[in-house]
């Protein structure tokens, strides 16, 4: 039943998810010859351009059981972590009515390899995944705790285990600081459950990035690679946020580091995921630090990132639905991607005083201006009386492509001076770093 469902000629498609990243999958799904209609729940402004929004929880497991039931919805194609986390492909695969339906993303077993730092780290280790030494404490191990940290060299890097948001890392200059935000996090909760267990570990020296892949468990499909900036402040200053841009490609995952990635990490990740038995059909999101040329993971996600999922889909040119198709039948090998040679720049613009308090519900204008880039809301809404509101702290990605970086970045911020809401902020200096490295080859 499944198989036919999935090499229908056009299918219904409910996208969860209410992000900057949800609204580019959605101008990407909406591109599809597969696609007949397409639901998002809950979706926002931009979202509702390419489908239909639905007032449902991306959490509520029941609300999305019975929409999907009476729109005779074919495929679920899950944004953000917390529905994986919370095992919505078990809650379907146990319901006769509906464990046909396809779902891109892991079981909830696979969705701890973001759930839970501590099972990440495990699962790097016991498939020999360079990535930076670590411990993992409870409460109870406050002292062995303060030993370790006394072993190692600062700075020190503490992770609440569960989900928080993004604002679970935390970096430490000194050992004195390391062990205030450990009290901090085990003793006062400052995570709530998800810093009940705590994993320290070793800083590493170099340059971040984000690899993507699409897999089906056995077989993948390398995406475009990309960097994201995560501090409020130009030159990297300020308080971490969500992301305020992303660049695609990245000028030093070269030909030669790109070898050792897949042979080193994304290769040993697959077979592990075989080896664990982990039901897995979906997004893996590699954070990698590039160390004098030699790739560590410093984490995982088990979806695509935000913001640089704004980046990377403007550049690939396959058509998705039938890529998810291949996916959920196991046939992804037979699938090649399509990648633009294009840069892609994309700047987040931001509510004044994100990511601290915030006032939302300012109206957003000068859309109808923009002819050299793409807008992907993300904290929007639509008014009663139909102009697009402020929403939430990243308000939405603007997004450009050009032959170099240096045009991507004059079309980007010729285009946001387009665009005025009250407060509005972003950063000036989205990809300035990578001006110097010379273009991949």
């Amino acid at each position: 039943m499944f198989a036919s469902v999935l090499f229908q000629v056009i299918m219904n498609i409910l996208l969860l998810g209410s992000g900057g990243r949800e609204c580019a999958l959605a101008w990407k799904l909406s591109q599809s010859s597969h696609l007949h209609n397409l639901w998002i729940a809950p979706g926002n402004a931009g979202t509702a351009q390419y489908g239909s929004n639905v007032a449902i929880p991306e959490n509520d497991f029941e609300a999305i059981r019975q929409l999907v039931i009476d729109n005779d919805i074919n495929m679920i194609v899950v944004g953000p972590e917390a529905p994986l986390a919370a095992g919505i492909v078990d809650f379907f695969k146990k319901e006769p009515a509906i464990s046909h339906i396809g779902i891109i993303g892991p079981s909830e077993h696979g969705a701890m390899l973001e759930s839970s730092k501590d099972f990440a780290k495990g699962f790097m280790l016991r498939n020999n995944i360079p990535t930076a030494g670590y411990k993992t404490f409870t409460i109870a191990d406050i002292p062995a705790a303060h030993d370790f940290i006394d072993s190692m060299h600062p700075p020190y890097v503490l992770k609440a285990d569960g989900l928080a948001q993004g604002k679970g890392v935390v970096i430490c200059d000194n050992a004195d600081e390391a062990k205030q935000t450990l009290a901090e996090m085990l003793k006062n909760k400052k995570f709530g459950k998800a810093s009940e267990r705590v994993v320290i570990e070793e800083f590493l020296r170099g340059i971040e990035l984000s690899i993507f892949v699409l897999t089906d468990g056995v077989n993948y499909l390398l995406l475009p690679a990309a960097k994201d900036y995560k501090r409020i402040g130009d030159d990297d200053t300020g308080l971490n946020t969500g992301g305020m841009g992303a660049v695609s490609p990245v000028n030093f995952a070269d030909e030669v580091f790109m070898k050792k990635v897949e042979e080193r990490i994304l290769k040993p990740t697959i077979l592990g995921i075989q080896k664990e038995n982990i039901d897995y059909k979906g997004f893996i999101f590699f954070g990698l630090m590039n160390c004098n040329g030699d790739p560590y993971v410093i984490e995982y996600n088990v979806r695509l990132g935000d913001p640089e999922t704004e980046a990377i889909i403007p550049r690939i040119e396959n058509d998705f639905v039938e890529m998810f198709q291949k996916t959920l039948s196991g046939k992804l090998h037979e699938a090649r991607i399509e990648i633009s040679e294009k840069y892609a720049v994309t700047v987040i613009l931001a509510s004044g005083g994100y990511p601290g308090d915030y006032e939302k519900g300012f109206e957003i204008n000068g859309f109808e201006k923009i002819k050299e880039a793409l807008i992907f809301h993300a904290g929007t809404k639509k008014s009663d009386a139909g102009s697009i509101l402020t929403n939430g702290g990243r308000v939405m990605a603007v997004t450009a492509l050009g032959e170099t970086l240096e045009l991507c970045r004059e079309y980007v911020y010729n285009e946001i001076e387009k665009i005025h809401f009250q407060g509005v902020y972003y950063r000036k200096d989205i990809g300035k770093d990578l001006l110097h490295f010379q273009p991949l080859e």
